[in-house]
C-alpha cells in the first residue's frame, strides 16, 4: 500500500488561515467578516495586511451571514468566520436566505466535531454537516489535514455559490501533499485495495490509512477514499471503487444521522447494494474530555474502523 507520512501536526484552522492569507494577497475582491474570534480563526494576518476587507462583526453571526450575502452584490467573495456550531445551527435560516438567492458566500467554520474536546457538548456540533447539506445549491466541504484546508480555502475563492468549509481546532497529522490541487466534488484515491472500501472524510482520514495499515497486517486490503466534498458527493468514484470490493465502511466525525455515511448508502440503494457499516457519533451529544479520550469512547479511530471493517466483510 502507498505509505502517506505525517510531515507535522498542525491544526486545520491554521490552514484556513494560512489559506486567507495567501488570498489577501491574490484577489482583491476576497473579504473576511469575523464573530468576535479573530485568533481562533486565524484571521490575524488577513487583518493586519487588508484593514479596509476585514470587517469584526461582533456576537452577532446571523448578521454576519446577512451583511456577507450583501457584499456579494457589489462581487466581493466574503468570507465568513465562527465556530462550526454558530455557524450553522445558530443561524441556518439565514444560511438558507444565502443558498436560496445562490448568493456567492463561504461560511467557514472551526471548532466542529468532537475533536473540540474539553469545551464540551455545547460547542461540539455534530450534525452541522447534515443542516448545510440539506440547504439546495449549498457544498460541503469537509477537509482532513493542515495541507487539504489551506489548498480548499483557495479553491472556494474561484468557485462561484454558497459553500460551507469545516475545520478543527486540535493538531492532527499533516500529511496530504502541499501542492496537490483542491478540486471540488472528486474524492482522492489514498489507497489501492480489493477486499473493502473505506471512505473517510476530515478527521478520520488519517485513522483510515492508520487502519489500512493494521488490515494489511492481517491479510485485509482495503482501498481508502478521502471523501473531502460531501457535496457534491463523488459518487462515481464510490461505485467504482465498491464494485471491485463488495462491502464499503464510512468514516466521520460526525452524527450517524445526516452525515458521510447516509450520503454514501443513498448512493448505493440508488445505484449498487451492499453491506455497508459506520464509524460516527451514534445519535448523541459530546462531552467534556481531552480530543483523543473522546475520539476513543465515541469509537472514531482506526481500532474502531478496523473492527467495522471485519464486521462488514463477514456480511459479504
Amino acid at each position: 500500500m502507498k505509505k502517506y507520512t505525517n510531515t507535522g501536526s498542525k491544526d486545520t484552522r491554521s490552514g484556513f488561515g494560512a489559506g486567507m492569507t495567501e488570498l489577501g494577497q491574490k484577489n482583491e475582491n476576497v473579504v473576511a467578516l469575523c464573530a468576535d474570534l479573530i485568533g481562533s480563526l486565524k484571521f490575524d494576518d488577513f487583518k493586519k495586511n487588508h484593514p479596509e476587507r476585514f470587517f469584526q462583526i461582533g456576537i452577532a453571526e446571523a448578521n454576519m451571514i446577512g451583511i456577507a450575502a450583501g457584499l456579494t452584490i457589489g462581487g466581493k467573495i466574503p468570507f465568513t468566520g465562527t465556530f462550526a456550531n454558530f455557524s450553522t445551527g445558530r443561524v441556518t435560516i439565514n444560511s438558507s436566505s444565502v443558498a436560496y438567492s445562490d448568493k456567492n458566500v463561504k461560511i467557514c467554520a472551526s471548532h466542529a466535531g468532537l475533536t473540540l474536546g474539553e469545551d464540551g457538548a455545547t460547542h461540539q456540533i455534530l450534525e452541522d454537516i447534515g443542516l448545510m447539506k440539506m440547504l439546495p445549491g449549498m457544498t460541503v466541504i469537509n477537509t482532513c489535514d493542515y495541507n487539504q484546508t489551506k489548498a480548499a480555502t483557495l479553491a472556494l475563492a474561484d468557485h462561484h455559490g454558497p459553500a460551507y468549509l469545516r475545520f478543527g481546532r486540535p493538531v492532527v497529522p499533516n500529511f496530504m501533499p502541499a501542492d496537490k490541487p483542491f478540486v471540488i466534488g472528486k474524492a482522492i484515491m489514498l489507497n489501492e485495495g480489493t477486499d473493502v472500501t473505506i471512505i473517510a472524510t476530515g478527521h478520520l482520514v488519517w485513522e483510515a490509512l492508520v487502519a489500512a495499515e493494521a488490515l494489511e497486517a492481517k491479510g485485509i486490503s482495503a482501498e481508502v477514499i478521502n471523501i473531502h466534498t460531501i457535496k457534491p458527493l463523488d459518487e462515481e468514484a464510490i461505485l467504482k471503487s465498491v464494485k471491485k470490493t463488495g462491502c464499503v465502511v464510512t468514516a466521520e466525525e460526525h452524527n450517524i444521522i445526516g452525515g458521510l455515511g447516509e450520503s454514501v448508502s443513498r448512493t448505493l440503494v440508488q445505484n449498487h447494494l451492499l453491506p455497508q457499516e459506520f464509524v460516527a457519533v451514534n445519535d448523541s451529544f459530546g462531552e467534556s474530555g481531552t480530543p483523543d479520550q473522546l475520539m476513543e469512547k465515541y469509537k472514531l479511530n482506526n481500532q474502531a474502523i478496523v473492527e467495522a471493517v471485519e464486521k462488514v466483510i463477514k456480511r459479504k
